[in-house]
C-alpha cells in the first residue's frame, strides 16, 4: 500500500519540483520585476533617455555559421556542446527631448540558460513517446541546465532567514546580540543592535561608525524626547533601567545634534554640508534597508530598532531565551530560480552601464542613437554564462553551479536535491553540523558526506517539498484589508 501512495505520489509531484517551480516563477515574475526596477537609462547626452518596457523570453534557439536561426533541443545542445538558452528580448523606447520614438522597440538583449523541463523548454508536458523520440530518458526529472555541453546543477544554498530578528549571546556571554539580515531587491544589509554586560546599547550596519549608541540613532531618526524615547518600549523593570541607563550615557538632546554627531563620525572632518548627507544616507540606504529607503521611513526604522533593542535586553536578563540559528524555521532555502535571479540582477546592471557608456560614445563621435547599435547582447550572455559554467557567482560565493553527478540514476537525484550550507569547512562548527530535531521531514539524517564537509552538506528527504515563496506586499495588503494594523 505504501508503495503504491508513493508512487502516485511521484506521478504528480516531481523529484525536482522545487526547482522548477522557483525558476517558472523567475522567468514569469523576477525578470520582469528587476527590468522595473531599473526603468528608465539616463546615458551623459542631453535631452535623450531609454525607457524599458516588457521583457520576453522566446523559446531555446541557435545561430548556426550561416547566421540561420532555430529551435535547438537538449539532446543537440549535448551533443554539440552548446548552451540549451534561450533569446531576451526587451522592449527599450527611446524618448527624444520627452518626444517617444516607438518604431522597432524589442531590442534582443542576450541570452538565458534554460532549466530542462521548465515552462520554456521544448520537453515540458511531453508524453514519454515524444521524449523517447527527442532523443531524452523518460524517467529523467530535468531540473538542471546545459552549459557548453555539460549537464550542470544549481544546488540550493542553505541560509538564515532575512528580515528576522534573532537574538543570540556572543564572545562568551560578554555581548547580547539582535540581527537582522535586512534584505531589500538583492541589497542584504545587516544590521545589528549589541547590548554589553554594563547595558550600553549600540547599533551596528554596513559602513556604520563604531560604537555608535541606540539612544542617537533614535533620535537622529526623528524620536527626540527622553519621554518618547521611553514610551515606545514596554513597562518592563529591567527594559526600563537599561534605557534610563543609555540616555544618562548619551551625548545628543535632539535630532540635530544626533545628525551631526553620527555625521562626525562618519565622515570626519569633511565639510557640514556632506556630513550631514553622508549621515542622511546611511541612514536611509544602509540601516534596515527592508523597512525602506526614502526619508519617511526613518520613524519605522527607529519604532523596529527598539523592538530589537527589548528583545535584546530581555534575553541579556534572561526573561526570554535566545534564538535558535539551528532551528529549520528560522532558516530559507536559496533554489535556482532566486540563485538565477541575483546573477540576472548582476548581469542586467552591467548591461544598463554599458548601453549608457555607448549611448554617450556614439554621440561624442556624431553618430545617430538607434537603440539596436546601443545594445551588445554580450555584455549580459558571457556574465551568466562564465558564472554558470564556472560555479563562481556573486557576492564570492565558489561552488553553486556543479557538474551534474551521472553515475547512476540515484546518484543524480541525490544532487538534484542537495542542500550546501555558506559556512566555511575549515571550522569545527559543531552545533551547525548537528541533527536539530526540526530536520525531522526535510532533511535526510544520514545522507551527508564524510569528512569536511560532513553535515554541511545535507540532502531532503523523500517527502519533502519547499515552497517559492510569496511577495510579502501581497501579504501586508490582505492584512490591512482585515482590519490589522501592521
Amino acid at each position: 500500500m505504501r508503495g503504491e501512495l508513493l508512487t502516485a505520489y511521484f506521478k504528480e509531484n516531481s523529484l525536482v519540483k522545487q526547482h522548477l517551480d522557483s525558476y517558472n516563477k523567475f522567468i514569469e515574475h523576477s525578470l520582469q520585476t528587476i527590468v522595473n526596477r531599473v526603468g528608465v537609462i539616463q546615458p551623459a547626452v542631453e535631452g535623450f533617455e531609454l525607457r524599458f518596457g516588457n521583457i520576453r523570453l522566446d523559446k531555446p534557439k541557435i545561430i548556426e555559421a550561416d547566421g540561420s536561426q532555430r529551435a535547438i533541443h537538449p539532446a543537440e545542445a549535448r551533443l554539440r556542446n552548446l548552451t540549451y538558452a534561450a533569446p531576451i528580448f526587451l522592449e527599450i523606447i527611446p524618448v527624444f527631448n520627452g518626444v517617444e520614438k516607438t518604431m522597432f522597440s524589442e531590442v534582443f538583449i542576450g541570452e538565458l540558460p534554460v532549466m530542462v523541463k521548465s515552462k520554456l523548454c521544448y520537453l515540458d508536458n511531453m508524453s514519454e513517446d515524444e521524449l523517447i523520440e527527442a532523443g531524452e530518458d523518460p524517467a529523467d526529472p530535468g531540473g538542471y541546465f546545459i552549459i557548453n555541453g555539460s549537464e550542470r546543477v544549481l544546488t540550493s544554498i542553505e541560509d538564515l532567514a532575512p528580515n528576522r530578528i534573532m537574538c543570540t549571546r556572543e564572545k562568551d556571554n560578554t555581548l547580547v546580540t539582535a540581527k537582522v539580515f535586512s534584505t531589500r531587491f538583492g541589497f542584504r544589509a545587516r544590521s545589528v543592535v549589541e547590548r554589553t554586560n554594563e547595558g550600553f546599547m549600540r547599533v551596528v550596519f554596513p559602513a556604520s561608525p563604531k560604537d555608535l549608541p541606540l539612544v542617537s540613532t533614535l533620535r537622529a531618526l526623528g524620536i527626540e524626547k527622553k519621554e518618547d524615547i521611553l514610551a515606545t518600549f514596554s513597562s518592563d523593570r529591567n527594559v526600563k533601567n537599561d534605557m534610563l541607563l543609555n540616555l544618562e550615557l548619551d551625548q545628543t538632546s535632539n535630532k540635530a545634534t544626533a545628525m551631526e554627531y553620527l555625521g562626525k563620525k562618519a565622515a570626519p572632518g569633511q565639510a557640514q554640508d556632506y556630513r550631514e548627507k553622508r549621515a542622511e544616507i546611511l541612514l536611509d540606504t544602509y540601516l534596515l534597508p527592508h523597512i525602506g529607503t526614502l526619508p519617511e521611513d526613518r520613524m519605522k526604522k527607529a519604532l523596529y530598532l527598539c523592538k530589537m533593542a527589548e528583545h535584546a535586553i530581555k534575553v541579556a536578563h534572561k526573561e526570554i531565551p535566545q534564538d535558535d540559528k539551528d532551528h529549520y524555521a528560522n532558516k530559507r532555502i536559496k533554489l535556482a530560480g532566486d540563485l538565477m535571479e541575483d546573477l540576472f540582477r548582476y548581469a542586467f546592471q552591467f548591461l544598463v552601464k554599458d548601453v549608457s557608456y555607448q549611448a554617450g560614445r556614439a554621440d561624442a563621435r556624431g553618430r545617430h542613437l538607434a537603440v539596436q547599435t546601443l545594445v551588445r547582447p554580450d555584455a549580459l550572455s558571457d556574465r551568466i554564462r562564465y558564472s554558470m559554467a564556472t560555479g563562481n557567482w556573486i557576492a564570492g560565493q565558489t561552488g553553486v553551479s556543479q557538474l551534474l553527478d551521472r553515475t547512476s540514476f540515484l546518484s543524480s537525484t541525490s544532487h538534484l536535491r542537495r542542500i550546501i550550507s555558506p559556512l566555511s569547512r575549515k571550522h569545527p562548527h559543531f552545533k551547525a553540523r548537528d541533527l536539530h530535531g526540526t530536520h525531522w521531514g526535510k532533511l535526510c539524517p544520514n545522507e551527508s558526506p564524510e569528512g569536511p564537509s560532513c553535515a554541511l552538506v545535507k540532502n531532503m528527504s523523500l517527502l519533502c517539498e519547499i515552497s517559492i515563496g510569496e511577495d510579502e506586499k501581497a501579504v501586508e495588503e490582505t492584512i490591512a484589508k482585515l482590519g490589522v494594523k501592521l
